[in-house]
């Protein structure tokens, strides 16, 4: 089975809100790049944009994605360049549709996701119900610190729901590595 549209994740390191609810822009880590690189890849996904606008920060990600590239990281491990081979460092979640945008010849359907929404537009089901109308790419977007700002989440074209646990008392922070596997898990067995 395959996703019904090509398919894009991008993980937002900024604009993203702080626990105050403030504007910031959170830091890369180094997991963040291999783990979701290779769900992406595992699921289908055509490309991987890390969105930072921290230009040190895109040097890191460069330097990292760069080692697998090469030699050294060819022979330690040749499987790693392939699930990296579509991940990509970009400096706004604009400019990251424009890229779709050319590749694709037609903006995507932008996707949020958020532990915290107040309202959602459906689950997976729904949202590939919904990209199988409107056959546009799809751009799932995911943030980092205490998630996407107001802003990001009011432009989107669908507001993806929750994961909601079974803990009994409410509590519901899983890492942005769980969170893409179980929705790229959830939207591959809603197929």
């Amino acid at each position: 089975m395959k996703l019904p549209t090509a398919s894009y994740i991008g993980l937002v390191h900024g604009p993203i809100r702080s626990k105050d609810g403030k504007e910031i822009t959170t830091s890369v880590t180094n997991l963040d790049i291999h783990d979701i690189s290779r769900t992406a890849r595992t699921f289908g996904f055509k490309h991987y944009f890390l969105i930072t606008p921290i230009k040190t920060q895109q040097a890191m990600v460069k330097k990292i994605l760069g080692f697998w590239e090469a030699d050294s990281g060819l022979i330690y491990n040749p499987d790693r360049k392939n699930a990296l081979a579509e991940a990509e460092v970009i400096d706004s979640i604009e400019l990251a549709i424009e890229e779709i945008t050319k590749i694709e010849g037609q903006r995507p359907f932008v996707v949020v996701t958020g532990a915290n929404f107040e309202k959602y537009d459906g689950k997976e089901k729904a949202l590939l119900e919904q990209i199988r109308l409107d056959g546009k790419p799809m751009f799932l977007l995911f943030g980092t610190g205490w998630g996407l700002t107001a802003s990001v989440v009011e432009q989107a074209d669908f507001r993806l729901e929750p994961i909601f646990g079974i803990a009994d008392d409410g509590y519901n922070h899983l890492s942005v590595r769980s969170a893409v596997a179980i929705y790229c898990d959830r939207l591959a067995r809603s197929l």
